[in-house]
């Protein structure tokens, strides 16, 4: 099988499983999302699921969060982990949205990744998930099975997600970073995972070398 017909397997495969991937991160708006992401670092969605509806009751605008104190924030956000740097980044980029954006989330790579906290990847969900601006999000499960799949090297997530954006069609990106994601988590996650269960590695992936991501 060549790279396009994998590539061609891989999105028919994962339009089967998961036509209409939602959004694993609750929110409803940029800033609620913006945020949501940037806790989601280093912890899972369904954690920081359960703790937006708490920060956000006290705070679900750039305005009322600066209202809270930086420790205050530290406080609600503590489950999901990194709460120092994650409470200091939340109040510094909702003073920067209000000073510089008034109070609006910038619809742009480049402000976007000026916020404290905010790197590519933070950057590139809000673009492609609140604006819907083609972009390819690369996270763990991303970055694994660009991999398993001999899709990518695997070097770091910079060359990961540009083989993606080589790869894919661009009109598809935003749809299927989130269909890895989902597929990632159910059927090739980095433990307890199964080739048997895994169809789309055990189809076209390096198989040799999957005992190594």
């Amino acid at each position: 099988m060549n790279k396009k017909a994998k590539v061609k397997f891989v999105i028919d495969t994962l339009n089967k499983l998961y036509p209409n991937p939602p959004i694993p991160l609750a929110h409803k708006d940029p800033y609620t999302l913006l945020i949501s992401v940037l806790l989601s670092a280093q912890s899972t969605d369904a954690r920081v699921n359960l703790i937006t509806p708490i920060l956000f009751a006290k705070a679900d605008n750039p305005y009322d969060m600066i209202k809270l104190s930086v420790e205050e924030i530290k406080e609600i956000i503590k489950p999901v982990g990194l709460s120092p740097m994650k409470s200091k980044g939340i109040y510094g980029l909702s003073k920067i949205l209000i000073d510089k954006h008034n109070g609006m989330v910038p619809q742009s790579f480049e402000y976007l990744e000026e916020l404290p906290a905010v790197g590519h990847k933070t950057a590139s969900v809000v673009m492609s998930q609140a604006f819907n601006v083609p972009a390819f999000p690369v996270d763990t499960h991303i970055h694994r099975l660009m991999y398993r799949w001999n899709l990518s090297s695997g070097k770091n997530v910079v060359q990961t997600e540009k083989d993606a954006k080589r790869l894919f069609p661009e009109d598809l990106w935003n749809k299927l970073h989130l269909q890895i994601i989902y597929y990632g988590r159910e059927y090739s996650p980095a433990r307890g995972w199964s080739l048997g269960k895994d169809i789309i590695t055990r189809t076209i992936g390096r198989k040799s070398l999957i005992s190594k991501v």
